[in-house]
């Protein structure tokens, strides 16, 4: 309003008085003040006015921002998909040690906790749903006690969900072990349930630096998402009798103890990889960020054969 009050009281150009060139000041000038008054009153608005001071420039980071920030929002939408659609997949394992050897039910199956509230927690781990008639894979090492037991004493409960989403346990009972791979199978009676198996992907194709996510049940806490990449291929690990594990994934993604078993995917939700093992910083227990899993390639080969005969194939002729 200071302005318009300002452009109002402005002088009106003079009308010229003679036709001499003489004249020709007396017109031009006031012309030129008010053109001057104009500008000068514009400036001292736009001046006055503090918080549009230099507006322009104060976009750009803000402007700037946005596309990244959408960038980033879309990202994580899709690790939180990732993440809900395989997590149904994935099973939590305890090793129990009995008080007393359990009665056999009728049908089969019992309810360790139910009949034995004085089991002993030895060791958990992970495990993944491998088809819709309740074969879970997991680590041998994860489950090895139960396979060399010679008591009774020994059993192995498995945190599991449906299609739904509706958790349960079941006791698991092992149908097939490879030490030299590391690996076992454990059945689950699922009847009434329909569950939902993880989506098996290849390892033949992996590069290194591509994004991976390992699923599983840390320390036991259940249903843990960590992610990195795969930091190296074909390396070379240990298995539990002593043999090497050739073409092992290596990656950053954290895999600690009760990640055993569990699967490493990569960004489509495909299982990539069994998670085995890490190297720990010693004296920690800590992981030193240099973790190990079996190629998926590997799996697809040895997991059939243990369903079906027990053994891996190179077993089945000794």
């Amino acid at each position: 309003m200071e302005m318009l009050a300002s452009l109002h009281t402005l002088p009106s150009p003079l009308p010229p008085t003679t036709t001499s060139s003489s004249s020709e000041p007396s017109y031009k000038t006031p012309f030129i003040t008010r053109r001057r008054a104009i500008i000068s009153a514009s400036t001292a608005a736009i001046a006055s006015l503090p918080h549009f001071s230099n507006p322009i420039p104060s976009l750009y980071p803000a402007i700037a921002l946005q596309p990244q920030q959408v960038e980033l929002d879309q990202e994580e939408d899709r690790i939180v998909r990732l993440f809900q659609e395989t997590s149904p997949s994935v099973v939590f394992i305890e090793d129990l040690e009995l008080a007393k050897i359990p009665k056999s039910s009728s049908k089969g199956d019992r309810d360790v906790v139910a009949e034995d509230e004085d089991a002993k927690v030895e060791g958990t781990g992970s495990g993944f749903i491998w088809d819709k008639f309740g074969h879970i894979v997991t680590n041998y090492h994860v489950v090895d006690k139960l396979a060399t037991d010679q008591s009774g004493l020994q059993s192995c409960k498995v945190l599991l969900a449906d299609a739904s989403g509706t958790s349960f346990y079941k006791e698991g009972k092992i149908v097939g072990i490879d030490p030299s791979y590391d690996l076992a199978v454990l059945k689950v009676d699922v009847e009434g349930y329909e569950l939902k198996p993880i989506v098996v992907g290849t390892s033949r194709d992996l590069r290194v630096g591509q994004s991976c996510f390992a699923i599983g049940n840390p320390f036991g806490y259940e249903n843990t998402l960590t992610t990195g990449v795969v930091s190296g291929l074909g390396r070379e690990i240990p298995s539990p009798n002593g043999r090497a594990i050739r073409g092992a994934i290596q990656t950053d993604a954290a895999i600690n103890a009760g990640n055993s078993g569990g699967p490493l995917i990569d960004s489509y939700g495909h299982v990539i990889g069994v998670n085995t093992a890490t190297f720990t910083r010693k004296g920690t227990g800590i992981s030193s960020g240099v973790n190990f899993a079996i190629p998926i390639d590997t799996v697809v080969r040895t997991v059939p054969y243990l369903i079906v005969y027990g053994t891996p194939y190179s077993n089945r002729f000794q």
